[in-house]
């Protein structure tokens, strides 16, 4: 089964349907010294899982690289890694001195655009290398994000999705790096007001909130509550004050005054416990 990628990536740029088959015409075949291999200093992916890297080491000590890398001779006779540096990184590990390699002829600006599609295709980067090196094609490739959309296959919402994720916090786009939080949950934190982002991503964290949650919370935040106005407080007779002291000094408990549209109203005595109770029962009997 063809395994899926992110998108038509080289096909859409170089054309043909195999990478091999489009690096061989314009490339020759060699076995490299591996001292003689250089990363590209452009590589968009900066970070290496260590354990999965053991693995294809392991595999490379026992089987060989099957897989050559593509390179391109720099002007001062290294040989600079177009893809493959995993392959290269590997090969290293398990110790081998030589490795086999396409060199292929390309001029720096297509190497650069080369080797940031290639990594746009890959499975294993995290959300955000994808989006930087999407910003990176779109900044020093002058795409739009319209061009690039249609050169990696994918639809332009995708492509704003990712790149949304570059406007978030720094914690959060660790977060996300690290695999602490999905894209999910980045992209769902990223629709939040700037000032909510960090609290929502410390309560993600620390209560390990889904995205739905995420999400619900996010849009308690951002819908618009019905403004309510202050009600006018109504001007009563200077009387309702007189007898509201008259009272006050009678129970020696709040007293409020409130009328209604009508005309009518209601006075209501404030009491604390039932003990003001039977003092307005006492008072009253002495009255009487």
């Amino acid at each position: 089964m063809k395994q899926k990628g992110l998108g038509r990536g080289l096909d859409a740029i170089f054309g043909g349907d195999d990478l091999d088959i489009r690096i061989k015409p314009t490339s020759r075949m060699a076995e490299i010294d591996l001292v003689d291999i250089i990363p590209n200093p452009e590589q968009p992916r900066k970070q290496f899982d260590e354990a999965s890297l053991g693995e294809l080491s392991e595999s490379i000590r026992q089987m060989g690289v099957i897989q050559p890398v593509t390179v391109r001779k720099n002007n001062d006779g290294k040989y600079i890694i177009i893809s493959g540096e995993r392959r290269w990184r590997a090969a290293r590990k398990a110790g081998l001195e030589r490795i086999p390699a396409y060199i292929r002829e390309a001029e720096p600006v297509e190497v650069h655009t080369m080797a940031l599609v290639e990594n746009i295709q890959r499975q294993d980067l995290n959300a955000i290398e994808v989006a930087r090196s999407m910003q990176r094609l779109i900044d020093e490739c002058h795409l739009t994000q319209d061009a690039l959309a249609e050169k990696l296959g994918k639809k332009r919402s995708s492509v704003s999705n990712y790149l949304r994720l570059l406007k978030l916090p720094e914690q959060v786009q660790t977060a996300v790096s690290e695999g602490v939080i999905s894209m999910g949950h980045a992209k769902a934190l990223a629709g939040a007001p700037a000032e909510k982002q960090l609290p929502l991503l410390e309560k993600c964290i620390g209560k390990a909130l889904s995205v739905r949650q995420i999400e619900d919370l996010v849009r308690q935040l951002t819908e618009e509550k019905p403004r309510v106005e202050p009600a006018a407080e109504e001007e009563y007779p200077e009387s309702y004050a007189r007898l509201a002291e008259q009272l006050e000094r009678f129970f020696t408990q709040d007293i409020s005054i409130r009328r209604t549209k009508k005309g009518g109203g209601r006075i209501v005595i404030n009491f604390k416990d039932d003990r003001d109770i039977d003092q307005f029962i006492n008072r009253f009997s002495s009255r009487g």
